[in-house]
């Protein structure tokens, strides 16, 4: 850490920039949920449906999983053996693969859940989906205040309710003051409370940073209707070669995912000669500009594995 700065002031800047983070996973879940669970989509033929999934899905998963498995037995030390292979499948071989099994899981749900928003009126979805947010949000806490509530009272899984979400939102009209009020609030409620919970100590550090806490699904939420609510018109950068560069990192989404953690932990462990992390320099300063800086190399890398033919259709 930088000698000229206070352990406090690092500590706020790694909260700043955790909490604006939050609505990540969130808004691409929601996201997720507007494009696959449309009305009119509900004739899709299920093998056609998946046929595409795994297209998408399924050939970048095996490709990067190859890659991950060499990283961990040549750079990670793990030894190679059946039940690590085993195990790395049945549960990912890196920590950023859970993301792929929560996708999947939602896709073999997406078949019954078009139909559902197809077929049943707003009142019931919007009924749904203030159980969702009890069960999944405010119950957890209650319990962290000693309010324990039985869990099998609300049994709605967490993702599900973004998916929902995702799918209903564009159909309820909001006030701009209000959704930018709500992100504010759950903005700062997360900065607060996990600076709370950081004082106090213990296992709970990291409660209110989770992506189905109350705090991050409101803050999402009003995100997505705001960003949902701007134009596309209006929202097209003047530069052509910006509106390039959007498209490419858009349409590349799933290998910049994968590789930049790859070149995050090659930085980590000095792999180039030198390390370079957040806490390398000023982290109010270092964790954009790394951030952008991983961005930009991953695009750049998966831009050229993607000019290897047999690689194209794999690499996502």
């Amino acid at each position: 850490m930088p000698t000229y700065l206070s352990p406090s002031t690092v500590w706020w800047a790694v909260d700043f920039y955790e909490t604006i983070a939050r609505p990540c996973v969130p808004l691409f879940i929601m996201l997720s949920g507007y494009l696959l669970l449309q009305p009119y989509k509900v004739d899709e033929p299920i093998k056609t449906f998946f046929k595409k999934r795994w297209h998408r899905i399924g050939l970048p998963f095996i490709f990067w999983s190859v890659v991950y498995f060499g990283w961990l037995f040549f750079f990670g030390g793990q030894t190679f053996s059946v039940n690590s292979v085993v195990n790395g499948v049945l549960n990912g071989p890196y920590i950023t693969f859970w993301f792929i099994y929560m996708l999947v899981g939602l896709y073999l749900l997406t078949p019954m859940l078009r139909v559902f928003m197809a077929h049943t009126k707003d009142d019931i979805v919007k009924f749904i989906l203030i159980i969702w947010f009890i069960g999944t949000g405010i119950v957890p806490i209650a319990g962290l205040l000693g309010l324990g509530i039985n869990n099998n009272l609300f049994v709605l899984p967490g993702w599900i309710g973004y998916f929902l979400i995702g799918a209903y939102l564009p159909r309820v009209k909001t006030r701009s003051w209000g959704l930018y009020a709500l992100m504010a609030g759950g903005f700062a409620f997360t900065m607060i409370a996990s600076a709370f919970m950081a004082a106090v100590g213990g296992e709970t550090l990291y409660f209110f940073y989770d992506y189905l806490t109350a705090n991050v699904i409101i803050a999402s939420i009003a995100m997505f209707k705001l960003l949902s609510s701007v134009s596309a018109k209006s929202a097209e950068p003047n530069s052509s070669r910006v509106n390039w560069l959007i498209r490419q990192i858009s349409h590349n989404t799933l290998p910049i995912y994968f590789f930049h953690m790859l070149l995050l932990e090659a930085f980590r462990r000095g792999l180039f000669g030198f390390t370079l992390t957040i806490m390398s320099s000023n982290p109010i300063i270092t964790i954009p500009l790394l951030s952008l800086f991983v961005l930009f190399l991953s695009l750049g890398a998966v831009s050229l594995l993607k000019k290897i033919p047999f690689l194209r259709s794999w690499i996502g």
